[in-house]
């Protein structure tokens, strides 16, 4: 069976759940071949092989902190050249896309990104993606070169299946321009306990019905109740009621969890686009007229100040 390259996503050796989906997906269509980078590549290994991966090409420089993309753009493009695999996967991150898009410049491959979805076709991979604002679903395949594909977290569900999992070194030659863009600092980010918005398993997000920041608490306490990440509509984030960071919608980011709350959002087609491939949604809104509730699995008309905090207290409840 032909192999699959698979990017590894990972903090300090800590796998992220993103790649463990990239694994399962994967095993479709050929036999993972994983790649990690950085401090801690070598201790993925053990994660990754629970997971399907029947080999571990690890490789650490200072490069691959101290500078940009570049780096691991030349790592990745080693271990195609050592591997030469059926195809591609890579994290659907803003990183993740960039490291792909200059991938498959390198190797004249083309790119298939955001896919929510891959099987094994006769002619190769077949990614499914969700486009025009998530308004039809398609189905894509790469016509020249090997297939670089960037896929989307929350896609698949992660499927254990143990391998040999073997770690070994990949020999990386950085090109010139790998140091061409240093990074001079950095700051952690301040953490809320919560999950990443763009991997959580379920999202709650407010929006111009909140009314202000000094009413988001109510949305922040029915994600807690449900170990949910916090979004934010556009309007309530350039109202500055919530961080640009927490903004989904087309041009904040894209979530596809398994559960979407929206709570006092309309609906526009500019948030939609980032929340719509969601599994299941919810929406509270008072307008009857909204248009979230054309697409909404279960809608609530009424006043998210007494809807949410009942919800919010029902979970507690029900969790003891």
């Amino acid at each position: 069976m032909a192999e699959v390259l698979v990017y590894v996503d990972h903090v300090d050796g800590a796998v992220r759940k993103p790649t463990l989906e990239l694994l399962t997906l994967a095993r479709r269509v050929g036999e993972p071949v994983a790649v990690a980078l950085g401090a801690g590549a070598a201790d993925t290994a053990a994660t990754l092989a629970e997971y399907g991966a029947v080999r571990v090409l690890t490789a650490d420089a200072p490069e691959f902190a101290d500078y940009l993309v570049v780096p691991k753009v030349d790592a990745l493009q080693a271990a195609y050249q050592a591997v030469n695999p059926a195809a591609v996967l890579v994290p659907s991150s803003a990183e993740g896309k960039e490291i792909a898009a200059r991938l498959a410049v390198r190797i004249g491959s083309g790119i298939i990104t955001d896919a929510v979805d891959l099987e094994a076709g006769v002619e190769g991979p077949v990614a499914t993606q969700s486009v025009f604002a998530a308004a039809y679903t398609t189905k894509s395949r790469v016509t020249r070169g090997t297939p670089v594909i960037t896929v989307k977290p929350n896609s698949a569900a992660p499927e254990a299946a143990p391998a040999a999992g073997a770690a070994e070194r990949l020999e990386v030659s950085f090109s010139g321009t790998a140091t061409g863009t240093k990074v001079v600092s950095r700051a952690a980010r301040e953490s809320t306990g919560r999950p990443d918005l763009t991997e959580a398993a379920i999202v709650v997000s407010g929006g111009r019905g909140v009314g202000g920041a000094e009413n988001f608490p109510v949305v922040e306490a029915l994600a807690d109740s449900l170990g949910a990440a916090v979004g934010a509509s556009r309007a309530a984030v350039d109202a500055g009621w919530y961080p640009h960071t927490n903004q989904v919608g087309q041009t904040g980011k894209t979530v596809s969890p398994q559960l979407y709350i929206a709570a006092g959002i309309s609906g526009a087609i500019q948030h939609r686009a980032g929340m719509q491939t969601s599994k299941t949604i919810v929406a509270v809104n008072k307008d009857a007229e909204a248009p979230i509730f054309d697409l909404v699995d279960y809608g609530v008309v009424g006043d998210l100040f007494e809807v949410v905090p009942q919800l919010t207290e029902e979970i507690r409840t029900r969790k003891g």
